[in-house]
């Protein structure tokens, strides 16, 4: 099986010749190198966006998703008792800022840039900087007057209560946090990295905004235009409301069971 790393290719290229029967699971909405260049020899593909027949031979695909953490899903949480772990205020909207456990420097920065408009929105953060770029934050901010309504963190452990707090969420456009996005419903607004393969974020992000399902900010923008579009979008409630159902309905429930019910069955064949 392979998720398209290009260490794969050699591996199911030499197990196809032997006659070994090779999954491959493609995370993206753009095919990576690697998993068009394994299409050929593989037994099925499984995939988490639909419109992948341009990469793959349509009779191979299965429309699976991408695994998630389970845990997320099995969050018993009230919202409230979600914003009370993080010390917020229960009345108040809630913006989720994650850039990954690195960070995302473009996303730190328009955080940055618009602590003002922050203080001001009636509107409550959660942000996670990234162990790279907190120490450095946590400097800036200690010469801000503080606010109140801005929790930092380097790095949230309980991602299971960021999501269940949060009426919106700021983030990339990775695979992985996308499928989280939609088997949650949440209300997202993307902001791609430039700095991957073949520009997929990208991809990715204009899939859901494609049917609606998501807003995006290109990278270069993000600093003039990421936070005043977050505040003016987790204050309409409708906006809202369309996004979560949207992007609900492109959820795929399952995929982990799925997939390895696939892998099972070809390897009895």
């Amino acid at each position: 099986m392979s998720i398209g790393g290009y260490a794969s290719g050699p591996t199911l290229n030499k197990a196809a010749a032997m006659g070994i029967p090779c999954l491959i699971q493609e995370q993206n909405s753009y095919a990576g190198v690697t998993n068009k260049l394994l299409a050929k020899k593989a037994a099925k593909i499984c995939v988490a966006y639909e419109g992948m027949e341009r990469f793959f031979p349509a009779d191979k695909i299965l429309l699976t998703g991408n695994p998630v953490r389970q845990q997320l899903l099995e969050n018993t949480q009230t919202k409230a008792e979600a914003l009370r772990f993080f010390g917020l205020d229960v009345s108040k909207k809630t913006v989720l800022i994650v850039g990954g456990s690195l960070g995302a420097r473009t996303v730190n920065e328009s955080v940055l840039k618009h602590l003002d408009d922050i203080r001001q929105s009636g509107v409550q953060f959660i942000w996670q900087t990234g162990k790279y770029y907190f120490e450095q934050i946590k400097e800036q901010l200690a010469k801000e007057e503080k606010l109140e309504n801005l929790v930092v963190t380097d790095f949230i452990s309980d991602m299971g209560a960021a999501y269940k707090a949060a009426d919106l969420v700021v983030s990339r456009a990775g695979a992985g946090s996308i499928s989280e996005f939609c088997l949650l419903g949440k209300p997202v607004i993307l902001v791609p990295s430039p700095n991957v393969a073949e520009d997929h974020q990208t991809k990715n992000a204009l899939a859901l905004v494609n049917k609606e399902a998501a807003l995006y900010v290109k990278d270069v923008e993000a600093p003039a235009l990421l936070m005043p579009l977050a505040i003016d979008t987790v204050k309409d409630d409708a906006k809202l409301q369309t996004l979560s159902e949207n992007i609900l309905k492109m959820a795929l429930p399952d995929s982990a069971e799925i997939i390895a019910k696939e892998v099972v069955s070809l390897a009895k064949k």
